[in-house]
């Protein structure tokens, strides 16, 4: 039988079903990252996937292509130390909202400084959904949690102007519900020279949806259908999320500025003269 699905050589077929709950949005985003990743024409070899612990760490098992599933918080540092050694692979990081703003977050804020030619994916559920559902930096004010039984009394980061204002040249943001617009903001991001983060607003309708009576899966998805407006361009400072408001979608940044292996090249060129060889990699 001829296999006609375009992104069945991208994905572990052997590992499924996966484990996620019914209704999760994360299977939507892994459809939309491999539809993305074989859109950017690049051989599977030349792509590298990294993610960290939770359930969205879980997603890099399911790609057909290498592979590193790290410790808690440090997809980052990881992904550097794969891009330095070889710059030519695309190197992404694929997290949720826990683990690279929680204990990762110095990471995600450094790595945006320098401009690491990398891509970030954050699967936004508002919740650590594999260890009971307590708060994230991202859990809006008021929400129900495991650690926050009468709601959430901390202000969340809003991720698209944590990343703009520490140097991300690509910042983007939509939901589960916007698939094509989704698909080709993470293939942008792929593409873009330098540090590009896509944040995907996804529902966990086993613990956030249900404390906080949003209904299942579906009915979480109709929501974003509902809640979503998409304002290309808005600044990022006014796009924060509260539990009951709109959420602001859209491509918020796509600027240009030397990657860190560009500037590495150029100051030490301009330090050592004609005896510097620019920087590689170990091959």
């Amino acid at each position: 039988m001829v296999n006609n699905n375009p992104v069945s050589d991208l994905l572990r077929t052997d590992r499924m079903p996966h484990i996620w709950c019914s209704g999760c949005g994360l299977g939507t985003t892994v459809n939309c990252f491999v539809r993305a990743a074989a859109g950017c024409g690049l051989p599977p070899d030349q792509i590298t996937v990294v993610s960290g612990i939770g359930c969205t760490g879980r997603v890099a098992g399911y790609l057909k292509l290498d592979s590193f599933h790290t410790t808690h918080g440090r997809p980052i540092p990881f992904a550097t130390g794969l891009k330095l050694a070889n710059p030519r692979l695309k190197v992404v990081v694929y997290s949720g909202d826990g683990d690279l703003f929680a204990i990762g977050g110095n990471h995600f804020i450094h790595a945006a400084r320098r401009n690491m030619d990398m891509t970030v994916i954050c699967v936004n559920n508002f919740t650590y959904g594999m260890t009971g559902g307590q708060v994230t930096p991202t859990t809006p004010t008021g929400a129900i949690a495991s650690t926050a039984p009468y709601g959430n009394t901390e202000d969340p980061f809003n991720l698209p102007y944590l990343a703009d204002s520490a140097g991300a040249v690509y910042v983007a943001r939509w939901t589960t519900f916007h698939v094509r617009q989704a698909t080709k903001a993470m293939k942008e991001a792929i593409q873009k020279k330098g540090f590009s983060f896509v944040e995907l607003v996804s529902p966990c309708p086993t613990l956030y949806g249900r404390r906080n009576r949003m209904g299942d899966g579906l009915d979480m998805m109709e929501g974003y259908k509902e809640n979503s407006t998409i304002r290309n361009g808005a600044d990022t400072r006014d796009v924060g999320m509260d539990i009951s408001g709109k959420i602001v979608c859209g491509k918020f940044v796509d600027r240009e500025r030397p990657s860190f292996l560009e500037q590495y090249n150029t100051r030490l060129a301009a330090r050592l003269g004609p005896s510097y060889k620019n920087y590689e990699g170990v091959l």
